[in-house]
Protein backbone atom coordinates (compact mmCIF):
# COMPACT_ATOMS: atom_id res chain seq x y z
CA UNK A 1 0.00 0.00 0.00
CA UNK A 2 1.43 3.38 -0.99
CA UNK A 3 1.80 6.32 1.36
CA UNK A 4 -0.66 9.23 1.03
CA UNK A 5 0.79 12.24 -0.81
CA UNK A 6 -0.89 14.80 1.45
CA UNK A 7 1.38 15.53 4.50
CA UNK A 8 -1.64 16.02 6.77
CA UNK A 9 -3.04 12.65 5.81
CA UNK A 10 0.42 11.13 6.36
CA UNK A 11 0.49 12.47 9.94
CA UNK A 12 -2.99 11.10 10.65
CA UNK A 13 -2.00 7.75 9.14
CA UNK A 14 1.19 7.40 11.26
CA UNK A 15 -0.12 8.86 14.55
CA UNK A 16 -2.38 5.94 15.62
CA UNK A 17 0.64 3.58 15.38
CA UNK A 18 3.08 5.84 17.25
CA UNK A 19 0.77 7.39 19.82
CA UNK A 20 0.71 4.55 22.40
CA UNK A 21 4.50 4.12 22.24
CA UNK A 22 5.48 7.80 22.34
CA UNK A 23 3.19 8.71 25.24
CA UNK A 24 4.28 5.89 27.54
CA UNK A 25 5.05 7.30 30.98
CA UNK A 26 8.65 6.89 32.12
CA UNK A 27 9.08 6.33 35.85
CA UNK A 28 12.40 7.63 37.27
CA UNK A 29 13.44 4.29 38.71
CA UNK A 30 16.29 1.99 37.70
CA UNK A 31 16.20 -1.74 38.61
CA UNK A 32 19.26 -2.96 40.45
CA UNK A 33 20.74 -6.02 42.14
CA UNK A 34 19.46 -6.38 45.70
CA UNK A 35 21.54 -4.63 48.34
CA UNK A 36 20.88 -7.37 50.90
CA UNK A 37 24.00 -9.29 51.89
CA UNK A 38 23.00 -12.66 50.48
CA UNK A 39 24.93 -15.58 49.04
CA UNK A 40 24.23 -16.14 45.38
CA UNK A 41 22.91 -12.70 44.49
CA UNK A 42 24.49 -13.33 41.09
CA UNK A 43 25.15 -16.89 39.92
CA UNK A 44 25.87 -18.58 36.59
CA UNK A 45 22.15 -18.69 35.67
CA UNK A 46 20.33 -16.29 38.02
CA UNK A 47 20.45 -12.84 39.59
CA UNK A 48 18.37 -11.20 42.33
CA UNK A 49 16.71 -7.80 41.94
CA UNK A 50 15.12 -5.43 44.38
CA UNK A 51 11.35 -5.62 44.30
CA UNK A 52 9.75 -2.59 42.62
CA UNK A 53 7.71 -1.57 45.67
CA UNK A 54 5.80 1.70 45.24
CA UNK A 55 7.46 2.27 41.86
CA UNK A 56 4.10 2.43 40.07
CA UNK A 57 2.17 3.82 43.04
CA UNK A 58 -0.68 6.02 41.80
CA UNK A 59 -0.35 4.68 38.26
CA UNK A 60 -1.35 1.02 38.63
CA UNK A 61 -4.94 -0.17 38.87
CA UNK A 62 -6.17 -3.26 40.66
CA UNK A 63 -6.29 -5.27 37.40
CA UNK A 64 -2.96 -4.09 36.00
CA UNK A 65 0.17 -6.23 35.78
CA UNK A 66 3.79 -5.39 36.52
CA UNK A 67 6.21 -7.26 34.24
CA UNK A 68 9.96 -7.70 34.19
CA UNK A 69 11.56 -7.26 30.78
CA UNK A 70 14.85 -9.16 30.40
CA UNK A 71 17.04 -8.42 27.39
CA UNK A 72 20.58 -8.82 26.19
CA UNK A 73 22.14 -5.42 26.66
CA UNK A 74 22.85 -4.99 22.95
CA UNK A 75 19.22 -5.89 22.09
CA UNK A 76 17.41 -3.72 24.65
CA UNK A 77 17.16 -0.81 22.23
CA UNK A 78 15.15 -3.00 19.85
CA UNK A 79 12.51 -3.90 22.41
CA UNK A 80 9.01 -2.63 21.60
CA UNK A 81 6.54 -2.27 24.45
CA UNK A 82 3.56 -4.55 23.75
CA UNK A 83 0.06 -3.20 23.17
CA UNK A 84 -1.78 -6.53 23.39
CA UNK A 85 -1.30 -9.78 25.31
CA UNK A 86 -0.35 -11.50 22.05
CA UNK A 87 2.63 -9.16 21.63
CA UNK A 88 4.20 -10.07 24.99
CA UNK A 89 7.46 -11.92 24.19
CA UNK A 90 8.03 -15.23 25.98
CA UNK A 91 11.26 -16.77 27.27
CA UNK A 92 12.17 -18.73 24.07
CA UNK A 93 12.36 -15.40 22.24
CA UNK A 94 15.44 -14.42 24.25
CA UNK A 95 17.56 -16.57 21.94
CA UNK A 96 15.86 -15.28 18.78
CA UNK A 97 14.92 -11.65 19.43
CA UNK A 98 17.21 -11.00 22.39
CA UNK A 99 14.49 -10.20 24.99
CA UNK A 100 11.42 -11.58 26.78
CA UNK A 101 8.99 -10.72 29.60
CA UNK A 102 8.48 -12.70 32.79
CA UNK A 103 7.47 -12.56 36.47
CA UNK A 104 3.99 -11.01 36.03
CA UNK A 105 2.86 -9.55 39.37
CA UNK A 106 -0.23 -7.69 40.46
CA UNK A 107 0.21 -4.36 42.28
CA UNK A 108 -1.10 -5.83 45.55
CA UNK A 109 1.84 -8.27 45.53
CA UNK A 110 4.23 -5.31 45.77
CA UNK A 111 2.90 -3.24 48.67
CA UNK A 112 4.62 -0.09 49.87
CA UNK A 113 5.09 -1.34 53.40
CA UNK A 114 8.55 -1.60 54.92
CA UNK A 115 10.20 -4.72 53.39
CA UNK A 116 12.04 -5.37 56.67
CA UNK A 117 8.79 -5.72 58.59
CA UNK A 118 7.51 -8.63 60.63
CA UNK A 119 7.22 -11.00 57.65
CA UNK A 120 10.90 -11.90 57.94
CA UNK A 121 11.27 -12.54 54.22
CA UNK A 122 13.85 -10.93 51.97
CA UNK A 123 12.13 -8.68 49.38
CA UNK A 124 13.72 -9.65 46.07
CA UNK A 125 12.93 -11.02 42.63
CA UNK A 126 15.14 -13.89 41.57
CA UNK A 127 15.45 -13.92 37.81
CA UNK A 128 16.04 -17.33 36.20
CA UNK A 129 15.05 -19.28 39.32
CA UNK A 130 12.38 -21.63 37.90
CA UNK A 131 14.25 -24.76 36.80
CA UNK A 132 11.05 -26.79 36.31
CA UNK A 133 9.24 -24.32 34.05
CA UNK A 134 8.99 -25.85 30.59
CA UNK A 135 5.66 -25.21 28.86
CA UNK A 136 4.25 -22.19 30.69
CA UNK A 137 4.06 -19.08 28.49
CA UNK A 138 5.93 -16.68 30.79
CA UNK A 139 8.52 -18.95 32.34
CA UNK A 140 11.23 -17.58 34.61
CA UNK A 141 13.71 -20.08 33.18
CA UNK A 142 17.45 -20.14 34.01
CA UNK A 143 19.38 -17.70 31.87
CA UNK A 144 21.33 -19.37 29.06
CA UNK A 145 24.66 -17.57 29.45
CA UNK A 146 26.63 -14.85 31.19
CA UNK A 147 24.99 -12.08 29.18
CA UNK A 148 25.42 -9.20 29.74
CA UNK A 149 21.76 -8.38 30.45
CA UNK A 150 19.64 -5.29 31.05
CA UNK A 151 16.20 -5.28 32.68
CA UNK A 152 13.31 -2.89 33.25
CA UNK A 153 9.83 -3.04 34.77
CA UNK A 154 6.76 -2.49 32.62
CA UNK A 155 3.17 -1.77 33.70
CA UNK A 156 0.38 -3.08 31.45
CA UNK A 157 -3.39 -3.04 31.71
CA UNK A 158 -5.70 -6.02 31.54
CA UNK A 159 -5.60 -6.05 27.73
CA UNK A 160 -1.80 -6.10 27.64
CA UNK A 161 -1.36 -2.48 26.62
CA UNK A 162 1.67 -0.73 28.17
CA UNK A 163 0.95 2.15 30.56
CA UNK A 164 4.29 2.98 32.24
CA UNK A 165 7.87 1.80 32.32
CA UNK A 166 11.08 2.26 34.32
CA UNK A 167 14.57 2.97 33.06
CA UNK A 168 16.78 0.15 31.90
CA UNK A 169 19.16 -1.18 34.53
CA UNK A 170 22.90 -1.09 34.40
CA UNK A 171 24.58 -4.01 32.69
CA UNK A 172 24.32 -7.29 34.66
CA UNK A 173 26.87 -10.00 33.92
CA UNK A 174 26.49 -13.47 35.37
CA UNK A 175 29.30 -15.49 36.89
CA UNK A 176 31.26 -17.90 34.75
CA UNK A 177 33.01 -21.12 35.67
CA UNK A 178 36.58 -21.70 34.53
CA UNK A 179 37.68 -24.62 32.42
CA UNK A 180 40.13 -26.89 34.30
CA UNK A 181 42.78 -26.35 31.64
CA UNK A 182 42.68 -22.58 32.10
CA UNK A 183 43.52 -22.66 35.82
CA UNK A 184 47.09 -21.50 36.45
CA UNK A 185 48.88 -23.92 38.79
CA UNK A 186 52.34 -22.32 38.66
CA UNK A 187 53.61 -21.77 42.24
CA UNK A 188 54.90 -18.34 41.33
CA UNK A 189 51.30 -17.16 41.12
CA UNK A 190 50.61 -18.15 44.72
CA UNK A 191 50.87 -15.83 47.69
CA UNK A 192 53.73 -16.07 50.20
CA UNK A 193 51.46 -17.51 52.90
CA UNK A 194 50.23 -20.22 50.56
CA UNK A 195 53.79 -21.21 49.67
CA UNK A 196 54.81 -21.39 53.35
CA UNK A 197 51.78 -23.48 54.31
CA UNK A 198 52.35 -25.84 51.39
CA UNK A 199 56.03 -26.28 52.33
CA UNK A 200 55.19 -27.07 55.97
CA UNK A 201 52.59 -29.63 54.97
CA UNK A 202 54.98 -31.32 52.57
CA UNK A 203 57.70 -31.46 55.25
CA UNK A 204 55.32 -33.02 57.78
CA UNK A 205 54.21 -35.57 55.23
CA UNK A 206 57.85 -36.47 54.52
CA UNK A 207 58.66 -36.90 58.23
CA UNK A 208 55.64 -39.12 58.74
CA UNK A 209 56.70 -41.25 55.77
CA UNK A 210 60.24 -41.65 57.14
CA UNK A 211 58.93 -42.60 60.59
CA UNK A 212 56.64 -45.21 59.04
CA UNK A 213 59.48 -46.69 57.00
CA UNK A 214 61.77 -46.85 60.05
CA UNK A 215 59.13 -48.57 62.17
CA UNK A 216 58.39 -51.04 59.39
CA UNK A 217 62.10 -51.86 58.97
CA UNK A 218 62.57 -52.60 62.68
CA UNK A 219 59.44 -54.70 62.81
CA UNK A 220 60.23 -56.95 59.85
CA UNK A 221 63.95 -57.27 60.55
CA UNK A 222 63.14 -59.27 63.70
CA UNK A 223 61.25 -61.78 61.53
CA UNK A 224 64.04 -62.35 59.00
CA UNK A 225 67.08 -62.12 61.31
CA UNK A 226 66.45 -63.81 64.73
CA UNK A 227 68.19 -62.42 67.75
CA UNK A 228 71.72 -63.79 68.42
CA UNK A 229 71.91 -66.62 70.95
CA UNK A 230 73.53 -65.43 74.18
CA UNK A 231 77.15 -66.43 74.66
CA UNK A 232 76.44 -68.53 77.71
CA UNK A 233 73.99 -70.75 75.73
CA UNK A 234 76.39 -71.69 72.94
CA UNK A 235 77.76 -75.28 72.69
CA UNK A 236 81.20 -75.49 74.22
CA UNK A 237 80.54 -72.67 76.61
CA UNK A 238 78.67 -74.65 79.25
CA UNK A 239 80.26 -74.51 82.64
CA UNK A 240 80.24 -78.05 84.08
CA UNK A 241 80.81 -79.15 87.69
CA UNK A 242 82.46 -82.34 88.86
CA UNK A 243 80.18 -84.42 91.00
CA UNK A 244 80.26 -87.87 92.69
CA UNK A 245 77.54 -90.45 92.05
CA UNK A 246 76.14 -92.37 95.02
CA UNK A 247 76.73 -95.88 93.59
CA UNK A 248 80.43 -95.46 92.86
CA UNK A 249 82.78 -95.83 95.74
CA UNK A 250 84.66 -92.67 96.44
CA UNK A 251 87.98 -94.42 95.92
CA UNK A 252 87.02 -95.53 92.41
CA UNK A 253 85.31 -92.26 91.52
CA UNK A 254 88.46 -90.42 92.39
CA UNK A 255 90.46 -92.49 89.89
CA UNK A 256 87.98 -92.07 87.02
CA UNK A 257 88.14 -89.07 84.78
CA UNK A 258 85.05 -86.96 84.46
CA UNK A 259 82.60 -88.46 81.99
CA UNK A 260 84.00 -92.01 82.21
CA UNK A 261 81.74 -93.44 84.89
CA UNK A 262 80.87 -97.10 84.38
CA UNK A 263 77.90 -97.82 82.21
CA UNK A 264 77.84 -94.38 80.66
CA UNK A 265 79.06 -93.23 77.32
CA UNK A 266 82.04 -91.03 77.47
CA UNK A 267 81.13 -87.39 77.41
CA UNK A 268 83.27 -84.64 76.18
CA UNK A 269 84.86 -82.55 78.78
CA UNK A 270 82.71 -79.66 79.89
CA UNK A 271 85.60 -77.78 81.31
CA UNK A 272 87.20 -75.20 79.06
Amino acid sequence: MGLPRNPGLLLLWVTPWLQPRLCLELVPYMPQITAWDLEGRVTATTFSLEQPRCVFDGRAGANDTIWLVVAFSNASRNFQNPQTLAEIPTSPQLLTNGYYMTLPLSPDQLPCEDPSGSSGGVPLLRVGNDFNCQQQPYCNTPLPGPGPYSVKFLLTDVAGSSKAETKWSDIITLRQGKAPGSIDTWPGRRSGCMVVITSILLSLAGLLLLAFLAASTVRFSSLWWPEEVPEQLRIGSFMGKRYMTHHIPPSEAATLPVGCEPGLDPLPSLSP
